[in-house]
């Protein structure tokens, strides 16, 4: 049997703290697999490295020789591991406003955790990006559809707003319901947008229709007074136009955030930042 990585990492805890026990917590092992361990070691180089005593464990002359290389070897495995990773970048989709603080907490636990980094990339479209290959993972609001079923995780939901000029007679309003909405006209981003004419009944749906092509594009027809938009709750506390208001709705569907991704991207980057998503949701 070869001496693995795992054979030298059980001798030096246990060589360290003369004990199985405390070896085997910090490993977070069970004794007897510590044990185990520490034994093919011994059977593999034929060599005893560890004398066991009813009170005490300690290294053999052998043992204590071997100790010293042993962790020099763990040491520059574990610096190559740690330059490796720093080396690793998730490239990270998204539309427009990230959910705070989700999105912070979530980008901060993963690079701490892998030593990798996470770049941002604002898209019109972030599943284009995704089949462009120009994004790993992104995040994307509202429904999730493509030509193909792309692996999802779905994160949490956002309450919708009307968004409308300072200028407009709703400006005034507390509230509006979500029937409402179809009696003005509705600013619809057609590329990043949550909320068009898709998301009502067809029978119920908004009939005078103004298309914009981006976020940018949308907040300032909204601006100008030429109808309204309807947006996720993020927009509403990170707007900073002075034009605009927001006004809460009533009885509206949330607006469902998740987390789009391709199957053979780099799967292990992605699977431990879906993790840490997952995490600062439940934080």
């Amino acid at each position: 049997m070869d001496v693995e990585i795992r054979h030298l990492r059980a001798f030096a805890a246990v060589a360290r703290h003369r004990s199985f026990s405390r070896a085997a917590q910090e490993l977070s092992i069970t004794q007897p697999a510590l044990s185990r361990t520490v034994a093919q070691l011994e059977a593999t180089l034929g060599v005893r490295l560890l004398v066991r005593t009813s009170r005490r464990v300690e290294p053999t002359d052998a043992g204590t020789e071997f100790l010293q290389r042993a962790e020099r070897v763990l040491a520059s495995f574990d610096h190559a591991l740690t330059v490796v990773r720093r080396l690793g970048v998730l490239r990270l989709g998204f539309s427009w406003l990230l959910p705070a603080p989700w999105a912070q907490r979530t980008i901060k636990d993963f690079e701490s955790g892998t030593g990798a980094s996470v770049t941002l990339t604002r898209t019109d479209d972030p599943l284009e990006a995704l089949h462009r290959r120009t994004v790993d993972i992104a995040v994307v609001r509202g429904d999730v559809a493509g030509p193909e079923p792309l692996p999802t995780v779905r994160l949490f939901e956002e309450a919708r707003f009307v968004v409308c000029s300072r200028e407009s007679p709703l400006a005034s309003r507390s509230h509006l319901d979500w029937d409402e909405v179809r009696h003005w006209r509705l600013i619809v981003n057609t590329v990043s947008g949550t909320t068009g004419p898709w998301s009502w009944p067809e029978a119920s749906r908004p009939q005078d229709i103004v298309e914009t092509a981006n976020y940018d594009e949308w907040v300032e027809t909204v601006a100008a007074d030429r109808g309204v938009g309807v947006v996720p709750e993020t927009a509403r506390h990170r707007s900073p136009h002075p034009a605009l208001r927001f006004v809460a709705l009533t009885n509206a569907p949330p607006v469902p955030v998740s987390l789009v991704y391709l199957p053979d991207g780099p799967r292990a980057l992605i699977r431990r930042f879906v993790d840490a998503s997952l995490a600062s949701v439940d934080s």
